[in-house]
């Protein structure tokens, strides 16, 4: 059985992993999760499948996804925790919610609703499949040959954040980036109305995400008993980078 990689920040206290999104990695949560330890927590930092410095698998699903993280509390004899997930993290969050409810504390859903959406990552993982490392031996190559793909630099400062060094003549990237790219329109879940997770629960959303319409907000009540909603303002949909301090403040609030 593989485990996932993980960065455990905090000694002592009640346990939590946060659950990054699609092409993301654990280490994109470090500062957050240095200000959560301070308030007697141990935060796990995972990297998923196929993601940052876990194990790289040719199966991917959310169902498997999901496994991983019952079988990194296992393995580190972890029976009791909270979950905080961000968008692809959500997801999974959501669904080991209905799977393995006892064992959570409490959960966070950030900015991801249980409902179908349209592909939108086309260009992203194009853009990642395309680079070539024979030609390209800079983050500054790679960024300019990205940049013909996504415009907005924000989002390529986040994908860069997937490079690393192979040796020190040569990139690479941390992402299975075949496999991701075949998974790119299955991004979205379903869940059991039959299942509803009754202990505390939050859904945090950004007041400009393109992800959230108010209007579906109510679908939530139909899979958590226990829910408490939190638009944060002056963000996005990564709510955590766009106003962080409100981020935080909410977020370490609800888990005291």
């Amino acid at each position: 059985m593989k485990i996932l990689h993980s960065n455990i920040i905090g000694e002592f206290g009640r346990d939590i992993f946060i659950i990054h999104g699609f092409l993301g990695m654990g280490d994109n949560w470090k500062s957050h999760a240095n200000q959560i330890a301070k308030k007697n927590f141990k935060v796990h930092l995972i990297d998923l499948r196929n993601h940052g410095k876990s194990f790289w698998s040719d199966k991917f699903n959310f169902d498997l996804m999901v496994d991983d993280i019952y079988n990194y509390a296992s393995y580190h004899n972890i029976d009791r925790f909270s979950l905080i997930g961000h968008s692809m993290g959500g997801n999974i969050s959501m669904l080991f919610a209905q799977k393995f409810p006892e064992l959570l504390e409490k959960i966070i859903i950030i900015d991801i609703l249980p409902k179908q959406y349209k592909p939108h990552h086309e260009n992203i993982l194009k853009s990642l499949k395309s680079i070539d490392f024979e030609k390209m031996n800079t983050r500054k190559d790679v960024d300019i040959h990205m940049s013909t793909f996504i415009e907005d630099e924000r989002v390529r400062q986040f994908l860069l954040k997937n490079l690393y060094w192979i040796n020190k003549e040569r990139l690479g990237l941390k992402l299975n980036i075949n496999v991701l790219f075949e998974f790119k329109d299955k991004l979205s879940i379903n869940l059991s109305q039959d299942l509803k997770f009754n202990k505390p629960s939050v859904f945090i959303y950004g007041d400009n995400s393109p992800y959230v319409d108010e209007s579906d907000l109510t679908m939530l009540n139909l899979y958590f008993s226990d829910i408490e909603i939190i638009k944060v303002p002056f963000s996005g949909h990564w709510v955590h980078a766009d106003n962080p301090s409100f981020f935080l403040e909410k977020t370490i609030k609800f888990l005291n």
